[in-house]
This record gives structure tokens, C-alpha cells and sequence, in this order.
């Protein structure tokens, strides 16, 4: 008995820390406090993508670097004169500033209507189902009531980012600490689909003897012309060679052709484990995307903060005190 006590207090215990993490979230959380909130903030991201494109996969990579990294709380809008919040790692000095500003407008928008009600973790993952949508993507529900995080710190940010070389192993081992399975991880990975890259992130795999062997030929020599050695590294190529402004499944078939810009995307066609999840979304659409929205559904419950775990920022990239 003394045994099965034990246990069915750790199993509370567990459901607890489970509940903490992951129940607090709702569809409707600002239903009665913000009702016109997922309106307001479709508005913003639109506006601001008449004005640049980069606006979708700037947004879309800013909330999978947020909740990478102390989980999705918006730590890493925040902005530091010391120039040691999590933003200002090396993994993050690339990430656009049109992602930082479509939210930071999103707030101010929503702040006129509804002061310091909704969360900037809330408005990024808003923002980031809208930009999906707008590229041509599905939609989705997304679960809100998130806190602003009170700790933002570049110390925090190492080893919890996935790397452009990681093999299928290191980056099952990552995503999985994050509760997401290798489906989830292929699945998030057709973002790739979306956005650029600047040519040191993959320059080895060009410029090493011999030449990356999973590369597509013609490929790599298009990426050597546009990355040639000691190029600026301000240069940035597009992720996906075929379609890089459209949400589909174009990324999977180019990592069966041999087109993955880096070896952490190839890896997914060319280790046996990945390679028939790969296959799959290549054919059919309508799998990827279904995958799609499980694993964004899912990382949006990554080390979510509820109560006095964080708080309702004003200012996206300053704490309230």
C-alpha cells in the first residue's frame, strides 16, 4: 500500500507540473476581456506585410526562437543596453528585424483597445499563425494565455537552438527535450519552405573537398554563385530555391532532389529513419500541413508561464519593472 501510495503521489505530482506547463493555455482566454484581439493583430501582421515580405519568415523563425529558449514567453523581444538578453546571442543576431517590429506594432495596436491585458507571447504566436495564413499555409486555433517572461539572458540561449549541421540524432535529442516527437521535428521544419539564410551557415558545405556528396550538383554550384568565398555576410539566399514565398510542401521535395540548404535539413531525406515522414509530405499536402498544425500547437505550450511566472508587458522589449 505504502508503495502505491508513493506513486499515485508522484503521478499528481507529474499531472501538476503537466497542468502548469500546458492546461493554463485556451482558445478563447481573451474572449470576454479582449474579444477583438485575433483581429486587431491580423490587421497589423497584414499591414506590415505590404510593406515587406520578409515580415513572414521573420516572424515564424522569432516565435520558434522564443520558445526554444526559456519557452514561449517573448524573452527574446526583449532589448538590453548591455547587450546580453537573449536576442543578442550569436544564434539570434540573425533573426530580422521585421519580425521584432511586426509585434512590437501587433502590441501597440492592441494596447489602445485592451491595455495590459494580452501578453507579447500571446501576440507572437497570434502573429505567427497570421504569416503562416498569409504565405499560403492552413490556419489554426491557437491556444493563448501566456505571461511575458521575467528573465531574458544571452547565457540562456546556448545549446538550445538547432544547429544547421545537426544530424537526425542531435536534433530528435533536442526537439525532444522540448516534449516534440521526430514527426513534430520534420514537420516544423517545412518552415523551411519560407525565409533565407546568410552563406556562412551552409558555406561548408560547399567549400569543403569534396563538396557536400548529398548536394544536388547544379545546386551547389547555383549556391557558389551566389555565395562565392569571402562574400559579404550580410548576403542571405532564399531556403527554399523553388518557392521560397509560398507555404507548401515544395521543401520536401527538395530534399528529395538534393536541395536542402543545410545538411540538418538534407539529414531528414537522407537518414532511413526520416526518410519516409520526408516522402510522405512530398506527395501529400494535406499530411504536412495537419503535421504542421499538431507541432505548432504543440510548441506554443513550451515552458509556458502562468500567474507570478511572468507578467502583461507594456513595451514588448523592456520588463515592467
Amino acid at each position: 500500500m505504502e508503495v502505491l501510495r508513493r506513486w499515485l503521489i508522484l503521478l499528481s505530482m507529474v499531472l501538476m507540473i503537466k497542468q502548469r506547463g500546458e492546461g493554463q493555455l485556451l482558445e478563447n482566454f481573451y474572449a470576454n476581456s479582449c474579444p477583438n484581439l485575433e483581429s486587431i493583430v491580423r490587421q497589423e501582421v497584414s499591414t506590415k506585410f505590404t510593406q515587406t515580405f520578409v515580415t513572414i519568415p521573420a516572424t515564424l523563425r522569432l516565435f520558434f526562437h522564443d520558445c526554444f529558449v526559456e519557452g514561449c514567453d517573448a524573452s527574446v523581444l526583449i532589448s538590453s543596453s548591455s547587450g546580453d538578453a537573449e536576442k543578442d546571442a550569436k544564434d539570434n543576431l540573425s533573426l530580422a528585424g521585421d519580425g521584432f517590429d511586426t509585434v512590437i506594432k501587433a502590441k501597440q495596436a492592441v494596447e489602445t483597445q485592451c491595455p495590459g491585458v494580452v501578453s507579447c507571447a500571446d501576440i507572437l504566436a497570434l502573429a505567427a499563425r497570421e504569416v503562416v495564413v498569409l504565405a499560403g499555409g492552413p490556419t489554426w486555433e491557437v491556444e493563448l494565455g501566456r505571461r511575458d517572461g521575467l528573465i531574458s539572458q544571452t547565457s540562456r540561449v546556448t545549446g538550445n537552438l538547432p544547429q544547421p549541421e545537426f544530424n537526425l540524432d542531435q536534433l530528435n535529442t533536442l526537439f525532444a527535450r522540448n516534449n516534440l516527437t521526430q514527426l513534430d521535428m520534420i514537420a516544423l521544419s517545412g518552415a523551411h519552405t519560407l525565409g533565407f539564410s546568410h552563406c556562412d551557415r551552409f558555406s561548408s558545405r560547399i567549400y569543403s573537398s569534396p563538396i557536400d556528396p548529398t548536394l544536388d550538383s547544379s545546386y551547389a554550384q547555383q549556391l557558389m554563385d551566389a555565395c562565392p568565398q569571402n562574400v559579404d555576410p550580410s548576403i542571405a539566399i532564399n531556403m527554399d530555391p523553388e518557392t521560397p514565398r509560398t507555404f507548401d510542401n515544395v521543401y520536401y521535395q527538395n530534399l528529395i532532389g538534393g536541395k536542402g540548404l543545410f545538411s540538418s535539413d538534407q539529414v531528414l531525406n537522407t537518414d532511413p529513419d526520416s526518410e519516409p515522414t520526408v516522402s510522405d509530405f512530398a506527395t501529400n499536402p494535406g499530411n504536412f500541413n495537419a503535421a504542421f498544425i499538431t507541432a505548432m500547437r504543440k510548441l506554443g505550450r513550451m515552458g509556458v508561464k502562468t500567474g507570478n511566472e511572468g507578467e502583461i508587458r507594456i513595451d514588448c522589449t523592456t520588463f515592467n519593472s
